[in-house]
């Protein structure tokens, strides 16, 4: 039977796409190399860094791992910011960020939190590639009222702590942290993060959002803790077992209303032609995903041929995969299903063709598989392929003709990077700081009070434990670092 997604075959040298979506994507793979010269010698002149998500636009993503300039990085959404940092202290001052609003706002407050704030003494000014605002559904959830409403019932429950997702805008970490003690998560680490937080706070009821799905898929995976051997739950973390983690996923709490309009494609009648298609796959499943496409990934996963996570752990294992075939003899394909955003496709290949040619193989392949609708392209004129990704309609995907593309993301585009890039030091451009859009803030205290949530995760992945500040602030019932401002507040006030 003929496979009703669209594919990419890698190869060392070569690529092979099945399928319009395929091919679209293919297209922006082999980029015009005076674009990248033109790049290249724009960002030396400017000395001006570059940070950008997985699920950048192809075109864009495909000049950017063509080019020779050190300070350019493509990854998840927390690494931006820490290689945005590493970029400042090798001496750039400018990063341009290619990505969704709440992404500029951690690059912004993550960059001010090391000490390259405007007006201080490296100045590092960041910008984004289009001056109109770059949403995110995820995000947007969180700025409801509805989300609000759900935090307000945490301050009725003793030791509350809030674990909210990176993918939130700087003034919902920051009203968050003013009303209740909270911590931010990445896809990669939100299970370790909540299973320390129990070991630490044995009572510890957590308040997780925005991410629907993502709260029923972390659910799913501690109900499935919870019927394993002590053994298999100290593996994963050793302060527990099945009946602490029991006890946990009694106490968990999550949002109800939130989703990404990318991930939940991936719902029943996707699973469903992966299942009659693709059986043979190694299955892949971002953790936003609805609980059909998550289930099967984690039975997947199970078996050692799937992958559940972030974009990186997605990426991780498909490297992994290919390193098994590798050491095998003769031909070899491995065949992945891509259960995530398509712009993940730009480094897969690069890895992937990689690895290939370090091996000097020619006989192995990886089969990427898009579990999305072959018709799911745009007719544009000015593309040599007459097809671009992505329906006309931007978020009107659907399992039945739409595309895994971010409608958002796809707001950063090639030409709009290029002539940022050459205004920049011509002429004065608005720095660029995150705007209170919620209660009534000032922009210190939205760095100020964002940050914590962001920092209390480094904190976390430091050292493995949560903050000596953070333990006492759900443990005493109040957000203590709320308290010490206020008192010190008081006491400037009174000399």
């Amino acid at each position: 039977m003929d496979s009703p997604f669209p594919r990419l075959m890698i190869g060392r040298d070569h690529l092979q796409p099945e399928g319009a979506f395929a091919q679209a994507q293919a297209e922006f793979l082999d980029p015009d190399r005076a674009t990248v010269a033109q790049l290249d010698r724009l960002l030396a002149e400017k000395n001006a860094g570059i940070v950008a998500h997985f699920y950048m636009d192809a075109e864009l993503q495909g000049v950017l791992t063509a080019c020779l300039w050190p300070h350019l990085h493509i990854s998840d959404s927390l690494l931006m910011a820490d290689r945005a940092v590493t970029m400042a202290q090798q001496g750039v001052r400018t990063v341009l960020v290619a990505g969704v609003d709440f992404m500029s706002e951690n690059v912004r407050a993550v960059l001010d939190a090391a000490g390259f704030a405007l007006g201080g003494p490296q100045p590092v000014q960041v910008l984004r590639l289009d001056q109109r605002p770059i949403g995110c559904s995820l995000a947007q959830a969180a700025e409801a009222p509805a989300y609000a409403a759900f935090l307000q019932q945490s301050r009725t429950v003793p030791h509350s702590l809030h674990v909210i997702y990176i993918n939130t805008s700087l003034v919902v970490k920051a009203l968050s942290e003013q009303e209740l003690p909270t911590i931010t998560c990445t896809s990669s680490n939100v299970l370790q993060t909540m299973l320390q937080a129990a070991a630490q706070l044995l009572d510890v009821h957590i308040w997780y959002g925005p991410d629907t799905y993502m709260g029923n898929n972390i659910e799913v995976l501690l109900d499935n803790m919870a019927q394993m051997t002590v053994a298999e739950v100290q593996a994963i973390h050793p302060a527990h077992t099945p009946a602490t983690v029991a006890a946990l996923h009694g106490r968990l709490h999550c949002f109800a209303q939130g989703a990404c309009v990318v991930h939940q494609l991936f719902g029943a009648q996707v699973v469903e032609k992966v299942r009659q298609f693709h059986a043979d796959a190694l299955l892949t499943a971002h953790l936003e995903v609805p609980g059909e496409m998550f289930a099967l990934a984690l039975q997947a996963q199970a078996q050692g041929r799937g992958a559940v996570g972030s974009t990186s752990n997605i990426l991780d294992f498909i490297m992994q995969a290919l390193g098994v075939a590798l050491e095998q003899t003769g031909p070899q394909t491995v065949k992945v299903v891509l259960g995530t955003e398509s712009g993940m496709v730009t480094s897969v290949v690069r890895a992937v063709q990689g690895l290939l040619r370090q091996h000097a193989r020619t006989d192995v392949a990886l089969e990427l598989i898009f579990p999305v609708a072959a018709d799911a392209v745009t007719v544009a004129g000015d593309s040599p392929l007459g097809i671009v990704p992505g329906p006309a309609s931007g978020e009107g995907c659907s399992v039945g003709g739409g595309c895994a593309t971010c409608p958002y993301m796809k707001m950063n585009r090639l030409d709009g990077l290029v002539e940022l890039l050459q205004v920049v030091g011509e002429r004065d451009l608005q720095p660029w700081y995150p705007h209170p859009t919620l209660g009534s803030l000032t922009i210190e205290e939205l760095m100020s009070w964002g940050t914590r949530p962001i920092l209390a995760m480094r904190h976390l992945q430091r050292t493995g434990q949560l903050s000596a500040e953070l333990v006492a602030a759900v443990t005493q019932g109040r957000f203590a670092g709320r308290a010490r401002d206020e008192a010190n507040s008081a006491s400037r006030n009174e000399t």
